[in-house]
């Protein structure tokens, strides 16, 4: 029931206020110890101290609320913040809406949800890029948290949220062995709800082609909901320089882009209401 409440307000309401949000502070942790990072050593050791951190005390509240008879109320409020799937169907969605009016804007909205650079991509590289991101953090943002609390209860799902965020902020290649914890320990935990996201996205006549798709990505998880979501679409993502997935399909149209934010929307909705009603 907890899950159920969580995906409902999710759907109805969005994220909550940044003052209340957990992710948010787990940010202002990373930025408060990444000055002090000098290492792999001490990234290790300042990651491990966030997670213990924030992790803890979701597994205390798991414990207090699970056995109350209205404590599922209370984990369904505290998981809410740890996923996301509305916000992120509003984020994409707006980058088309402004790719429509002006390439800029449609830039400046696109670089709220990538991290590459935006400033001189085309209008196709804008599109491709927002769906790509739309296809990753279905994964990451959304259902990697959902099957983590599914298995582990709100600590796993607090557990990934924090790992997720460290990668975000301190994985970056160009940081060398100061954030190469983080971005392990994130590879490692998306290891299979990146895999799981991609068959589901993908229909099944084509796991085949995912699989070899998947593996032109520098990441070894980001390329499995990318690559299914070009093959479900029949059409080509890419990143200037580093990749291309299904190549030889055309660029995606703006009618590409409601077809994709109804099949993540409807898949993310339908796969959390299936694990909501099973555990």
């Amino acid at each position: 029931m907890s899950l159920l409440l969580a995906l409902l307000l999710d759907a109805l309401f969005g994220e909550p206020p940044a003052r209340l949000h957990p992710v948010v502070l787990m940010g202002r942790y990373l930025s408060w110890a990444w000055p002090r990072v000098r290492g792999l050593a001490s990234g290790a050791f300042y990651w491990i101290l966030g997670a213990f951190l924030f992790t803890l005390p979701a597994l205390l509240l798991d414990l207090l609320l699970r056995p109350l008879a209205w404590g599922w109320v209370f984990l369904g409020l505290l998981l809410k913040p740890l996923f996301s799937l509305r916000m992120l169907l509003e984020e994409v969605a707006a980058v088309e809406r402004a790719l429509g009016k002006d390439l800029e804007a449609a830039r400046a909205r696109l670089s709220r949800i990538v991290s590459r650079p935006t400033k001189d991509l085309s209008p196709e590289e804008v599109r491709e890029a927002a769906l790509e991101s739309l296809a990753e953090n279905l994964s990451d943002s959304f259902l990697a948290p959902l099957l983590y609390y599914a298995l582990f209860g709100l600590a796993g799902a607090a557990l990934y949220r924090y790992a997720n965020t460290a990668d975000a902020m301190w994985g970056y290649r160009e940081h060398g062995a100061r954030g190469a914890f983080a971005a392990r320990a994130d590879d490692l935990l998306n290891l299979v709800p990146a895999r799981i996201t991609g068959l589901l996205l993908s229909p099944p006549r084509l796991w085949p082609k995912l699989l070899v798709e998947a593996r032109k990505t520098p990441s070894p998880n980001a390329g499995f909901p990318m690559a299914a979501l070009a093959l479900r679409l029949g059409v080509r993502l890419r990143k200037r320089g580093a990749y291309a997935l299904n190549a030889q399909a055309p660029s995606p149209t703006p009618e590409s882009t409601p077809r994709a934010l109804f099949l993540v929307g409807s898949l993310g909705y339908g796969v959390g209401l299936a694990l909501g009603l099973l555990i």
